[in-house]
C-alpha cells in the first residue's frame, strides 16, 4: 500500500515535469523556425541590393550577362564606377551630390527646428482642439505626390524659381514636416511630466525647458526622425525631375535616371549598378552612425 500511494504522488510530479519538458521543446523548437524564417526574409530583401554591388564591378556586357545567370568567374572591373564619375562621359556628379547633401541636409534641419516645438506643444503643453491639429497634418500625406506637380510647376514658375535647389530645400520641408511632428509628438509624450514640473519649480521658461529637459530626453526619437526625413529628401525623385533642368539644382537621383542616356545608348547595367551603389553610400553610412539612436527612438512611445 506504501509503494502503491508513493507511485500515485510522484505520478501526478512526474506528468507535470513532462509537460513542461514539452513545452520548452517546443518553445525552442519554434524559436529556431522564427530565427530561420527571419533570416530567410532577411536575405530575401538583401538579396537585390547584393545582386547591385556585385553587377556593379562588372562591365556593361558582362553586368548585363551576370543578371541571367549569375556567373561567379566574370572577372572584375571598376568601369562602372569610372563612368560615373565623369572620366568617360564628361560628366561629374560633384554638382549633383552638392545638391543632394544642401536639399537633404538643410532641409531635415529646418523640419527638426519646426517639428521640435510643434511636437512639444502638441504633447506637452496641449493647445486647444490638438487632435484636430494632428488630423490636418495627416491630412496633407493623403493626396498623392503626383497631383501637386502642375500647382508647385505654375508657382515655381512665377516666383521664378525653377532650377533653384532653395525651392527643393522649401518643398521637402513641408513634405517631411507632417510626418515628423507625427513621429515626435508621440516622443515627447513619453518623457514623465514630472520632470517639466521640477523644471518649472526651478523657473525654466519654455524655451529652456524645451532645449534642456524635452530635447535632451528625446534625443533618439529626433535622431529617428532626422534620418527617416533625410531619406525621404535623399531619395525623391519626382519634383527634383520636374523642377529641375541643369545640374544647378538637379540631384543625384535625377542624375541615376538619366545616366543610361548620357553613356551614349545601350544596355549599361554595370555603369548603373555602380550608380546606384554609390548614390545609396550617404544613406547606409547614415542608417549605420544612428542605427542605435534609431532603434532607441521607434522604440519611444510604444507599449512597454
Amino acid at each position: 500500500m506504501t509503494t502503491l500511494a508513493g507511485t500515485r504522488r510522484t505520478t501526478p510530479r512526474a506528468t507535470h515535469g513532462a509537460a513542461v519538458t514539452t513545452q520548452s521543446t517546443r518553445r525552442r523548437i519554434g524559436g529556431h523556425i522564427v530565427t530561420v524564417t527571419a533570416w530567410i526574409v532577411g536575405l530575401i530583401f538583401v538579396l537585390p541590393v547584393i545582386l547591385m554591388v556585385f553587377v556593379s564591378f562588372h562591365s556593361d556586357s558582362a553586368g548585363h550577362a551576370t543578371l541571367n545567370p549569375i556567373d561567379l568567374t566574370t572577372p572584375l572591373t571598376v568601369e562602372g564606377y569610372a563612368k560615373f564619375f565623369g572620366s568617360q562621359s564628361g560628366q561629374s556628379p560633384i554638382p549633383y551630390l552638392l545638391n543632394s547633401v544642401a536639399a537633404s541636409v538643410i532641409s531635415t534641419l529646418l523640419v527638426l527646428l519646426l517639428a521640435i516645438p510643434a511636437s512639444y506643444a502638441l504633447a506637452v503643453r496641449r493647445i486647444r482642439r490638438w487632435t484636430d491639429v494632428m488630423f490636418f497634418f495627416l491630412s496633407t500625406k493623403f493626396l498623392p505626390l503626383a497631383a501637386g506637380l502642375v500647382p508647385l510647376y505654375i508657382i515655381a514658375l512665377q516666383v521664378h524659381a525653377l532650377d533653384h535647389v532653395w525651392f527643393l530645400i522649401i518643398l521637402y520641408t513641408a513634405m517631411n514636416l507632417p510626418i515628423a511632428v507625427w513621429m515626435m509628438r508621440s516622443f515627447m509624450a513619453d518623457i514623465p511630466v514630472a520632470l517639466f514640473e521640477a523644471a518649472s519649480l526651478d523657473g525654466a521658461g519654455l524655451t529652456k525647458t524645451l532645449v534642456r529637459v524635452a530635447t535632451p530626453i528625446a534625443m533618439p526619437g529626433i535622431a529617428a526622425t532626422a534620418l527617416i526625413c533625410f531619406i525621404f529628401s535623399w531619395n525623391e525623385l519626382l519634383y527634383a525631375t520636374l523642377l529641375t533642368s541643369t545640374n544647378n539644382a538637379q540631384t543625384l537621383p535625377v542624375l541615376l535616371v538619366g545616366l543610361q542616356g548620357s553613356t551614349g545608348g545601350g544596355t549599361f547595367v554595370g555603369a548603373i549598378s555602380a550608380a546606384a551603389t554609390l548614390v545609396s553610400v550617404p544613406v547606409l553610412i547614415a542608417g549605420f552612425a544612428a542605427q542605435d539612436k534609431l532603434v532607441q527612438g521607434l522604440s519611444m512611445g510604444a507599449v512597454k
